[in-house]
């Protein structure tokens, strides 16, 4: 018979044991009348809850709540100065506490506003004299739904942290993108489109190459001439950026950019002229301040050329056709210091720029063409 007693009070102390899931959370009981806050928090610590604030008023009870950590109110639907339901009209209508669990303790002449605070936002009610079993219960269930909420926000938190993340990957990528490719061809490219290419008919092309890069790369560690080419393509690209020019690609110390495309646009000589004499002006600059000798060769050509997108694991948009190779034999028989046009470009820039006979020039797999050599703008 004893034995049977031990056991009863055995299962009615593990029946009052708290959830280890709720042992840090904290409780605050709000009631005007000290005897019935002891009553409470004694139920409460009998239930194993240690963490228990306590507020004599409404307003003391704000305050409280504003000033700590609080996860379950415990509040009194009759208090002087500001009631329950005053309580929850302010705590309610503040986004950072509206999720706040609250549970409104009311006798049984407060139905009405009972049923008030429920639709203001109160998680629960107690009746008064309320019985121990139901405010375990209740209290309990508000926690629980609590710690639901708390672990709904903190996987939305994590969702939004991995959305952001996924933004500034989707940033980088395209600003890559942007480094490696025109921005329309970009945008076709995020599209999905594939095998994107295009017939221009009327473009001009720069390439230019650097003389005395050789002597200077056999003098230079490779850190130093990387650091030092970057320096002055960086440059370049700057300035054909804000031409509007479109940098293609660089191979070693040689630098190839082309204007029309792939927005087509009328002034593309004009464009690649003022590139080619802003760029004389870069490198003059880049010697002086790295105490260098570099010298460069510039050649320009105007026509039709085939433009696209090639490569499957690493991008590349290039250009093709007899005006690509044209530009390079304009680049390649040009003099050190000059920049040198075909009679294309040349017609096309001749009313804005001054320019002078640069001869017949011996191009090889295109034969003798006659040249000008680009001075200044007019």
């Amino acid at each position: 018979m004893e034995q049977n007693n031990n056991t009863s009070e055995s299962k009615v102390i593990a029946e009052k044991t708290i959830d280890p899931s709720f042992a840090s959370f904290c409780i605050l009981v709000v009631d005007d009348s000290r005897t019935l806050r002891r009553i409470l928090i004694r139920e409460l610590n009998t239930l194993g809850f240690q963490n228990i604030l306590e507020a004599a008023d409404g307003l003391e009870a704000i305050e409280t709540v504003k000033s700590k950590p609080v996860d379950l109110m415990l509040l009194d639907m009759e208090m002087p100065e500001l009631d329950g339901l005053g309580v929850l009209e302010s705590l309610k209508s503040d986004d950072v506490y509206k999720s706040l669990p609250i549970i409104v303790i009311s006798g049984a002449d407060q139905f009405d506003k009972t049923i008030k605070c429920i639709e203001i936002g109160a998680e629960d009610y107690l009746p008064k004299p309320f019985d121990p079993i139901l405010l375990r219960a209740r209290i309990f269930s508000s926690l629980e739904k609590k710690r639901l909420r708390d672990l709904d926000k903190k996987h939305m938190e994590m969702l939004n942290q991995e959305k952001e993340l996924l933004e500034v990957e989707q940033l980088k990528t395209e600003k890559l993108m942007l480094n490696i490719l025109p921005r329309p061809i970009a945008e076709r490219l995020k599209r999905g489109e594939k095998n994107i290419s295009g017939s221009y008919p009327e473009v001009t092309i720069l390439f230019s190459d650097l003389v005395g890069f050789t002597k200077m790369s056999s003098q230079t560690s490779a850190t130093d001439l990387v650091k030092l080419l970057n320096d002055l393509f960086t440059r370049f690209d700057k300035r054909a950026e804000a031409l509007g020019v479109e940098k293609i690609k660089t191979i070693g110390d040689a630098y190839m950019a082309v204007a029309g495309l792939p927005i087509p646009r009328p002034d593309h000589a004009q464009l690649c002229a003022e590139l080619a004499l802003g760029m004389f002006e870069d490198l003059k600059a880049f010697n002086q301040e790295n105490d260098k000798e570099l010298n460069m060769r510039i050649g320009l050509n105007s026509g039709p050329v085939v433009a696209g997108v090639i490569g499957f694991t690493k991008f590349s948009y290039d250009l093709w056709g007899n005006t690509v190779n044209t530009a390079s034999r304009m680049e390649s028989t040009s003099q050190p210091g000059r920049v040198q046009v075909s009679p294309a470009t040349y017609e096309a820039i001749k009313n804005d720029y001054i320019l002078e006979d640069g001869g017949l020039m011996e191009c090889k797999g295109l034969g003798e063409i006659l040249t000008h050599l680009l001075v200044s703008k007019k």
